[in-house]
């Protein structure tokens, strides 16, 4: 029986990491980020607004983030950018996830595991 793919619990800070390296481009607003993060990833990964404004916060109040309020259309809409922080949060994220890429990928690969 098939079931609907879900986002595993070993993604857990993966949100963050796309976040910032979607921001790092460019500003963007919540469900930009939203639609982007499905794009970016061949929609391998969905990330809801559930998800992402929490962590949209957490990152603001942290410094990496700051946000600017802009009336698009007679909406207001709230657009994210990066800081120097979240550049270096972005650089050290990075740097982890290659190095634990790396890591599943040789045990992966390991000889008589299959």
């Amino acid at each position: 029986m098939y079931m609907a793919k879900t986002n595993p619990p070993f993604m857990s800070g993966v949100p963050e990491l796309l976040l910032l390296r979607l921001l790092n481009e460019k500003e963007m607003y919540g469900y930009e980020l939203v639609r982007s993060v499905k794009t970016v990833t061949d929609e391998a990964i969905s990330l809801g607004e559930g998800v992402i404004y929490p962590v949209l916060h957490s990152l603001e109040r942290g410094g990496a983030l700051k946000a600017r309020r802009k009336s698009v259309s007679g909406r207001t809409r709230v657009y994210y950018s990066l800081t120097g922080k979240g550049r270096t949060r972005l650089e050290r994220l990075h740097g982890e996830w290659k190095r634990i890429e790396s890591g599943i990928r040789a045990a992966l690969d390991a000889p008589g595991y299959a």
